[in-house]
């Protein structure tokens, strides 16, 4: 990565976190509603801004998705007095990393935490995309659909990295989080898989901004059971949308909308389970050795239909492999750099 990449990176979250303190102004001197919504606005529109001038997918991807998307819902949240900003943490450190960290902060944590297990779970995965790295260097002789299997398993664990990355600076000051995965490859459902398993930190904030909002709208016109199922629906038509614009972010090219009929179809197919699942009752459950195969095989294969040709056909993966390769490049430099520092002397 260049040097201006970086530099571009590096003022994007200065004005990010200045954006911040701002925020954290607003929300003690201005009450909930619409005149501090109007005061979030500029913030907003401009988290909308920080990411234009990046083109690393790995710098530009991340950023859209901690400022543009979870930021900025975040702020609309707080403009009405709700999410995980209001009330406002009485720190400001805390504050700025409730906003911009994808994170969700326990109130009551339990005094022990497996610290050692979580380092663990990190340094497996670590080790398993180096392994990823290693293979695709014999991308070309492998099959397309094997590569799209890797693929499959490369955005989980980066997922999970980047993620558990993100979230260090919490755990630094102290603050204890909630879990941002909770093993999706044993998901039993489509319902267990996006609810409560793959990227909690989506869920937690699309249930505030969209689901509650969309249930309480629609629950006296249509009924508690069809008013849920459009919640859900709408849910994950914002969940596609919001996907669109983060890959518009990373190739700057026009929506082909693939990825947001990916979320529109797993939340018809999610809805239809869930309405099956309440008509049949326990006679409709599967045993867990057919269910998580048929959920994860369902989720692969509609990943390969309708995930993943964007980034394939704008040599998005490409460059994230490539990316990868130079920061391992830049981090033999910089060791060979520093060994003479650390050789004992003659």
């Amino acid at each position: 990565m260049e040097n201006s990449e970086m530099k571009s990176f590096m003022n994007a979250w200065i004005l990010a976190i200045a954006s911040f303190c701002y925020c954290y102004f607003i929300s003690s001197s201005i009450p909930k509603g619409f005149f501090r919504l109007l005061s979030l606005l500029p913030v907003i529109f401009l988290f909308t801004a920080l990411p234009l001038p990046l083109s690393s997918f790995h710098l530009c991807g991340t950023t859209a998705f901690f400022l543009f998307w979870l930021a900025n819902f975040k702020l609309l949240l707080l403009s009405v007095g709700r999410g995980p900003l209001s009330p406002p943490p009485e720190s400001l450190l805390h504050f700025i990393c409730a906003a911009s960290l994808p994170i969700k902060i326990i109130q009551n944590p339990r005094p022990n935490s497996d610290k050692s297990v979580r380092k663990l779970a990190f340094l497996i995965k670590a080790l398993s995309l180096a392994a990823l790295l290693k293979i695709y260097q014999y991308r070309q002789s492998l099959h397309p659909n094997v590569v799209l299997a890797l693929y499959c398993c490369h955005v989980y664990i980066s997922a999970e990295l980047v993620l558990a990355l993100g979230a260090a600076p919490a755990r630094v000051i102290g603050l204890e989080i909630e879990p941002q995965f909770n093993e999706p490859y044993l998901a039993t459902s489509l319902q267990d898989f996006w609810g409560r398993r793959w990227n909690l930190m989506v869920s937690s904030i699309l249930r505030p901004t969209v689901y509650f909002p969309i249930r309480g709208l629609t629950a006296r016109r249509l009924g508690p059971t069809c008013a849920r199922l459009v919640a859900m629906l709408a849910a994950f038509a914002v969940s596609g949308l919001m996907h669109e614009v983060i890959y518009y972010y990373v190739t700057r090219v026009a929506p082909t909308w693939e990825v947001t009929w990916f979320f529109v179809l797993h939340g018809v197919c999610t809805a239809a389970e869930v309405a099956a699942k309440k008509a049949a009752g326990e006679r409709w459950r599967l045993p867990p050795a057919l269910s998580r195969p048929l959920t994860v095989g369902f989720v692969a294969v509609t990943g390969f239909w309708l995930f993943f040709p964007q980034l394939v056909r704008n040599h998005v993966d490409d460059r994230a492999i490539g990316e990868y390769s130079v920061l391992n490049e830049f981090v033999k430099e910089k060791t060979l750099q520093l060994l003479p520092l650390y050789s004992p002397r003659n």
